[in-house]
């Protein structure tokens, strides 16, 4: 499986949860951005993982994200991935920008934070960060076992 970098992308009507170390963060309504690598031996399978966490919610969790993703508040919409070998997602971030939720998803870099927020969906502006070093990028929608999909 290829090796790259990818977003999982979140809506919150508005909740608080408890995130390991980080204590409980308040969420406000809108989108959530986490900025992730899969340069691991599983590569972009990673991926996987979360949407599985996701719709059982049956793991406990270990990851800043896996808090999100097990949170009945939360929903996962869509993911947009691309492969590469290089570690960019401190760059992605940055490129992304904006307001973030302090010190989540980036324990391991001097980044700021790796989950940023929008007021809207921010789909079209993640592609443009993706193109923007030079990543083609591939979207996979979240679909729930009832055929139904991540987001409201």
């Amino acid at each position: 499986m290829d090796k790259g970098i990818y977003c999982l992308v979140f809506f919150s009507r508005g909740c608080t949860v408890p995130v390991g170390a980080l204590g409980d963060i308040s969420f406000a309504a809108g989108w959530y951005v986490y900025v992730g690598s899969a340069l691991g031996s599983g590569g972009l399978k990673r991926l996987d993982r979360h949407v599985d966490l996701f719709l059982s919610r049956d793991r406990k969790p270990t990851w800043h994200v896996d808090y999100l993703l097990t949170c009945p508040d939360m929903s996962l919409g869509y993911a947009i991935c691309a492969p590469t070998p290089a570690r960019l997602e401190c760059r992605l971030a940055r490129e992304i920008g904006g307001p973030g939720v302090a010190g989540f998803g980036c324990s391991d870099c001097s980044c700021t934070s790796h989950l940023l927020f929008r007021e809207g969906d921010p789909r079209s502006e993640l592609l443009g960060a993706f193109a923007a070093l030079r990543l083609v990028p591939a979207i996979k929608s979240i679909i729930r076992p009832d055929g139904t999909g991540g987001l409201p």
